[in-house]
């Protein structure tokens, strides 16, 4: 495979497979930043990540991808840390995404306070956040931007060192306002979801697709399964997918 050694290539490397980990590598499923640094579909993450040299380049990688925002990077479904590609974007809001309309019912006190400061301020530092939001207990500011996060509502679009460590928040509408306007059916969502990963590893395992992506074992069952009604898959045995070759001819 090729390696990806500039925010350019790492955004091609996304916009190609579609969705991607970032610090994950060849133990876990899914496409991955880090095994693209790496160059080796066999990378592994050695103990002591602290003085790995690819996986420091992939951190500073991610930080420039994220501070250029052409593609979208948070943290999802169930705690996945992801990129997205900006084609990706309305299916995975389709499923995971939360309409303003129903903010008040699905997100918590403390989620929505944050909300609010960052709808009138647009972009802010962690710490000014939380002053502002009146969440000052960490954890419980985490939490508030993590289910903001979950909610396809709030990125990260900028990581500061100096003088001190902090995220800078925004909205992600800001960044990304016609896909995350851009209404799609949830079997739609399931179906293309499906698609990207089968297209990019060929086949799939029981219960890996659910894996990659958050999505419930159900759920990526009916989207795996919609690929085979249309002749892209075939299934060999329960819960094996693959991809069907185009016919050469």
């Amino acid at each position: 495979m090729r390696q990806v050694e500039t925010a350019l290539e790492a955004e091609r490397f996304i916009e190609q497979v579609g969705f991607a980990a970032c610090l994950t590598d060849s133990r876990r499923p899914g496409p991955s930043l880090y095994v693209a640094v790496c160059g080796r579909r066999d990378a592994v993450m050695p103990r002591n990540v602290q003085k790995d040299p690819e996986a420091s380049s992939t951190w500073l990688l991610k930080d420039e991808v994220v501070r250029r925002g052409k593609v979208y990077y948070a943290k999802l479904a169930r705690g996945k840390t992801m990129f997205l590609a900006p084609r990706m974007i309305p299916y995975f809001h389709a499923i995971w995404g939360v309409r303003r309309s129903d903010e008040t019912r699905r997100l918590g006190r403390n989620a929505r306070a944050v909300l609010a400061v960052l709808r009138k301020e647009w972009e802010m530092a962690t710490s000014d956040l939380r002053d502002e939001s009146g969440v000052k207990d960490r954890q419980a500011f985490t939490r508030a931007v993590d289910e903001l996060q979950a909610a396809m509502i709030v990125v990260p679009s900028e990581v500061v060192y100096a003088p001190k460590f902090t995220y800078i928040w925004t909205l992600g509408v800001g960044r990304f306002p016609d896909a995350l306007r851009r209404r799609v059916s949830r079997d739609h969502a399931l179906r293309e979801i499906a698609r990207c990963f089968l297209a990019g590893g060929g086949m799939t395992v029981p219960g890996e697709l659910a894996r990659v992506t958050g999505l419930s074992r159900p759920e990526a069952g009916l989207g795996n399964r919609a690929l085979v009604a249309e002749g892209y898959a075939t299934t060999p045995d329960r819960g094996v997918y693959w991809l069907v070759k185009p016919d050469s001819g």
